[in-house]
């Protein structure tokens, strides 16, 4: 029988287990730190520095690359554009799991979700659990340094109300999504404050933004408000090939890129007012995602939900215009941006490790997860090196497009490709094959040649060789740092999903994405 992870955090296997953890893991891969091991008070590395950097992080929320300075051929984003050629631009940056609150706890730590325990969309209130020492959320280290920190949303007045309450653009959500629980400095909110405006004079910031109009939703609705002359033509649209040629896919498609673009302004306008503060002279800017959006994109390990746009301004300018084609991690972010700073967590506090390193290997490979996403039930576990992308199933029997409450209320392509697998309809190959009733064990993807992962070559001879190289990775990462193994109660996941026991009648509708 599987522990829970209360009993794993406190158990003499606990302590095992983890310090078995920091020497194999540390031999996996060139492209991670040491694993995260049981301490007391753990204290950052402050080296001294003449004046401290304020750090400004974006999240432009269930967003991938698709940019005008990524090559997105269509849309508009002419602030974002800006920024990549003031900036360093990461091309294949890429998060741990294609969803919010797992890729986040993975963000906000620079730990492994799987790891930390934080790897189901979502952990319940009920269930929480501190992290285990020494992983901690990224404020507390930049606490440390003598940083403010803050989350950036209205409050009191400027507050928004109704459908649109979280819409804030420019003002930030206020978004946190995190599957731990924190308690400094107050319960369930480890961010100081909700401007920069609130710190003492002359006192260096770690700024958080989480900009919510590229999620599903409200967002959408107000992008396609914007002049027709900005919007997408859907008819222009070059969709990948698992998408089925109809105009249902091909809107949602367009209405996602207008979304891009109405936030492109959004981000235009929280620079101009850093200038206008005269802080961008002294303000690194990191800019990034979750995870990815779209159909067979959000909620899967394929590229198109697992690829981040990446972008990391220096108030010297140094690198700018450049682009970077290594590897980057979700988990590299949250050290990247402390080094930033001249801060450096304890050994084995974070599994990611600074992009800007001096001699820093050239990372291999990056790895991801997925598990329950809302109450739908599912374990995959994946690496991808920078030609190859080896994903394996644990739950073959159940497929890709089993029920699941959020898409089938919220993606229209999602329910297109039901309604025309249902009724026969031919479709695309690639389409029909994530229509499946099961799923293979294992998947193998040649993406030079294959970008959009729809040819398997797990059952090729001629791969076979990558094939096993790839599949001992992810033995290896599973073996070393996967607490994702016990599943959960399914009348507690009811509970948690719709806040009611499945006998009782609903008071409200799920598949919202609060």
């Amino acid at each position: 029988m599987n522990p829970t992870r209360r009993e794993f955090l406190t158990t003499g296997v606990a302590a095992g287990a983890l310090a078995a953890v920091t020497s194999a893991f540390s031999k996996d891969t060139a492209s991670s730190a040491a694993n995260p091991t049981p301490t007391t008070a753990p204290k950052p590395t402050i080296a001294p520095l003449a004046a401290r950097p304020n750090v400004l992080y974006i999240i432009m929320e269930d967003c991938g690359p698709h940019f005008g300075c990524y090559g997105e051929p269509l849309v508009q984003t002419p602030n974002l554009d800006r920024l990549a050629a003031q900036s360093v631009r990461f091309s294949n940056a890429f998060c741990t799991a294609p969803v919010c609150s797992a890729s986040r706890s993975a963000l906000m730590t620079g730990c492994y979700q799987t790891y930390t325990g934080c790897h189901h969309h979502r952990t319940w209130a009920w269930n929480k659990q501190p992290l285990p020492a020494p992983a901690a959320h990224l404020c507390d280290w930049f606490r440390a340094a003598g940083y403010y920190t803050c989350n950036l949303q209205p409050t009191g007045k400027t507050k928004g109300k109704g459908p649109r309450a979280k819409l804030n653009g420019d003002g930030g959500s206020g978004k946190l999504d995190h599957n731990f629980l924190t308690s400094v400095p107050r319960a369930g909110d480890p961010f100081d404050g909700t401007d920069w405006a609130q710190r003492a004079a002359g006192q260096p910031f770690f700024a958080h933004i989480t900009i919510m109009e590229t999620h599903k939703g409200g967002g959408w609705t107000l992008a396609r408000e914007q002049p027709k002359s900005e919007l997408i033509d859907p008819t222009k649209l070059k969709l990948p090939p698992y998408y089925p040629d109809h105009p249902v896919a091909r809107d949602e498609y367009a209405n996602y890129l207008d979304a891009v673009h109405l936030v492109d302004g959004y981000v235009g306008r929280l620079l101009a007012r850093l200038e206008k503060d005269g802080l961008a002279k002294n303000t690194v800017v990191v800019l990034s995602s979750d995870h990815g959006p779209l159909f067979r994109g959000k909620q899967f390990l394929y590229d198109n939900g697992l690829r981040i746009p990446l972008i990391v301004r220096f108030p010297d300018g140094r690198s700018a215009g450049t682009v970077d084609d290594r590897l980057a991690h979700g988990v590299d972010l949250a050290p990247t941006m402390l080094a930033c700073a001249g801060l450096t967590p304890p050994t084995g506090a974070m599994h990611g490790h600074d992009l800007f390193a001096p001699n820093a290997p050239r990372p291999t490979h990056v790895f991801a997860a997925r598990d329950r996403m809302d109450t739908s039930i599912d374990r995959m576990r994946a690496v991808r090196t920078e030609r190859f992308k080896y994903i394996r199933n644990y739950l073959p029997a159940v497929p890709y497009m089993q029920h699941n409450d959020y898409k089938e209320k919220n993606y229209p392509t999602w329910n297109l490709v039901k309604e025309l697998t249902k009724a026969g309809t031919i479709m695309p190959r690639e389409a029909a094959l994530f229509a499946a009733t099961t799923k293979p064990i294992e998947e193998l993807y040649d993406l030079a040649a294959d970008p959009h992962e729809v040819k398997n070559l797990a059952g090729v001879p001629a791969h076979a060789p990558t094939l096993k190289e790839l599949r001992a990775l992810v033995d290896t990462w599973v073996k070393n740092t996967d607490r994702g193994t016990a599943y959960e109660d399914p009348v507690e996941i009811f509970r948690g999903y719709s806040g009611r026991l499945p006998e009782e009648a609903a008071a409200g509708s799920a598949g919202t994405e609060k």
